[in-house]
């Protein structure tokens, strides 16, 4: 796992969706996201509440027009539905936060219908953290673990944390190619790459969304034999990526 996921907000918080979708929707057109939490349109009852909000998103989503992968979630969000930007959002954190990272594998290994329990996601944090967290703690993050994944759909219920499937657009799986892309992976690679993989999709689904997003020229897309391959020429020149 890379530097970068050395990171989290889940001991206090989750992905805080509807907090970054107002500072997005807001400080979008001018970057200015600052001005935004700074003017509290994320509705907190307090100074505290505003500035531990406002350091939270920008832990994860970081808010600077100069990085590549928020230059992608800028892009993606403009182009993208009210319905698909949970999911984006998740993907984007997922790459950020190295809680949440490692809490793949519990909604992975839950089969559909069944109940994702936060008990799963305190022991899968025990396992890669023995004996760092109370009780409390390791509780109150596995609590905000089955949150975030249920802002992204794919668990529901208020009470049951049940397993199911969103659906993925191929918009938000080619958002999820490119992450892949901007941390070196490339051909076969970008399908094994974790952030890819969070989607729960067969290789087989994500084969047919790449070809769908090829068609709306979000990505170049090929397939012969054993060979696969990825390039995103139209975006990397839109966004002035690697200058």
């Amino acid at each position: 796992m890379k530097d970068n996921k050395k990171k989290t907000v889940h001991v206090h918080r989750t992905i805080m969706f509807q907090e970054l979708e107002k500072v997005m929707d807001f400080g979008i057109d001018l970057d200015t996201y600052t001005t935004a939490m700074e003017a509290n349109v994320f509705g907190k009852k307090s100074a505290d509440g505003i500035k531990q909000t406002s350091n939270f998103l920008s832990r994860i989503y970081l808010f600077d027009p100069k990085v590549d992968s928020f230059k992608v979630f800028k892009y993606f969000w403009k182009i993208t539905s009210e319905d698909e930007r949970p999911l984006m959002v998740f993907l984007f954190a997922f790459t950020q936060d190295h809680l949440l990272f490692e809490s793949a594998e519990v909604v992975a290994q839950t089969p559909l219908k069944e109940k994702v329990t936060v008990e799963a996601f305190k022991e899968n944090l025990e396992r890669y953290y023995p004996n760092k967290y109370s009780a409390v703690t390791s509780h109150s993050i596995g609590k905000n673990l089955a949150s975030s994944w249920k802002q992204a759909g794919f668990i529901e219920g208020k009470t049951k944390n049940i397993r199911v499937q969103p659906e993925i657009s191929y918009k938000v799986a080619a958002f999820a190619f490119f992450l892949a892309f901007l941390e070196g992976d490339r051909g076969e690679f970008i399908l094994k790459n974790p952030t890819v993989k969070s989607l729960c999709l067969s290789e087989t689904k994500l084969r047919d969304l790449a070809i769908e997003a090829a068609k709306q020229e979000l990505l170049q897309y090929q397939y012969s034999g054993s060979v696969t391959s990825f390039a995103f020429p139209q975006l990397i020149s839109k966004l002035q990526i690697f200058d």
